[in-house]
């Protein structure tokens, strides 16, 4: 646990959607399919990718922004180039 949440807050309920959200959205997350990763970076990977999307690049319908204008963190919602985009820059700069 991080923080000092209220007790009144505290539900099963937000992790077990997410775990939903996350089923849903990755193929990854189900066994038997042939999207599952075997190896860790690959897995490592994907979630970076999803939860880059989910915060930066998809719109909320409770919040109709996506989270991370809600938090201040942007003032835009990104693209999927803006997304992609980061990947270059960090593989730029493991190279030089």
């Amino acid at each position: 646990m991080i923080g000092n949440p209220a007790r009144k807050d505290i539900s099963t309920s937000y992790v077990e959607r997410m775990n939903l959200n996350m089923r849903m959205g990755m193929r990854r997350f189900t066994r038997l399919t042939n999207a599952f990763s075997k190896k860790v970076e690959n897995h490592v990977n994907a979630l970076a990718i999803y939860f880059m999307y989910y915060n930066f690049g998809r719109i909320h319908q409770t919040l109709r922004v996506t989270p991370a204008m809600e938090a201040g963190l942007t003032d835009h919602v990104w693209s999927l180039e803006e997304i992609a985009g980061l990947a270059e820059k960090t593989q730029e700069t493991v190279e030089s």
